[in-house]
């Protein structure tokens, strides 16, 4: 279990989280190949020092990189259970225990309500370390109670989306979520309180489909992986080759399908910038 350190001077706090981003003294890059200390990557916002390559990271450091100190955990008390009994190489609720175990996490998101520079946001983030950021009801439940919460606050919502898809263990109950979290936005639209969604490496299947693709304002992390279906089946499905940087976040902001692309270490003052233009926008 790692200890992520706050990355402002003068806050002290540190957050017990089970990071994405590899321990150890030392990171090879998946990108360039060129090995890096830890202590770099930390220090550059978990991104190779030598090519800005993303390294995948948890819910725990993006809450310390866009809060500006203190926030409040909301719904840790939600967990998944084997309702289905469902059994493939091994039990659903033995990958449960292990994942808890492995993660330190209840499940698939966390949720937190914070400051960014003293504007109030509504973050919800998704952990890949928990059975591949998979949406099972649990997600799709701490999805809800999040957006009502903004509802009840008037508070921004931010989505961090980083998902293999439905969580299969749950059948149609996982796919379930994909309704029931558009619903849930629609009345944040009706509100008029903005939600904003960022899509992350990966993002893909019904998360894509669903919630990750409804934000007033969608972006995502440089050369993420954003797509419903993995390109060898869509490759196969179509019989053609595909473009060059397919399902990459630089060919969909290139076709339309994103507003932005954003370099996390300016992510807090990006969502600064948001939260600005869409208060001044309400209160007009």
């Amino acid at each position: 279990m790692g200890w992520f350190n706050r990355l402002k001077d003068g806050i002290q706090t540190a957050t017990k989280y089970k990071r994405e981003a590899p321990d150890g003294l030392w990171y090879k890059c998946r990108s360039c190949g060129e090995t890096s200390t830890s202590k770099e990557m930390r220090e550059n916002y978990f991104k190779c020092p030598k090519c800005t390559y993303h390294v995948r990271i948890g819910s725990g450091e993006y809450f310390d990189i866009i809060f500006d100190g203190e926030y409040k955990e909301l719904f840790n008390e939600l967990t998944s259970k084997d309702f289905l009994e469902f059994t493939d190489l091994k039990p659903y609720h033995e990958r449960l225990v292990s994942a808890k175990k492995k993660t330190k996490l209840t499940d698939a998101i966390s949720v937190a309500s914070g400051n960014v520079n003293q504007l109030p946001l509504v973050v919800a983030a998704m952990d890949f370390s928990f059975i591949g950021g998979s949406m099972g009801s649990v997600v799709g439940e701490k999805i809800g109670l999040a957006i009502d919460h903004s509802l009840q606050s008037k508070t921004p919502f931010l989505m961090i989306s980083k998902s293999g898809g439905a969580r299969m263990m749950e059948s149609a109950f996982s796919l379930m979520q994909m309704a029931k979290t558009s619903a849930k936005l629609t009345r944040l639209a009706k509100a008029g309180i903005p939600y904003f969604s960022m899509l992350t490496d990966p993002t893909t299947g019904g998360v894509t489909a669903s919630f990750a693709m409804l934000g007033d304002i969608n972006f995502a992390e440089p050369k993420a992986l954003i797509g419903f279906a993995g390109p060898r089946v869509i490759k196969e499905t179509i019989k053609r080759d595909l473009p060059e940087g397919f399902q990459t976040s630089e060919f969909l902001l290139e076709n339309g399908f994103l507003d932005f692309i954003v370099d996390r270490a300016d992510l807090k003052e990006k969502l600064t910038d948001l939260l600005t233009i869409f208060s001044i926008k309400n209160a007009s």
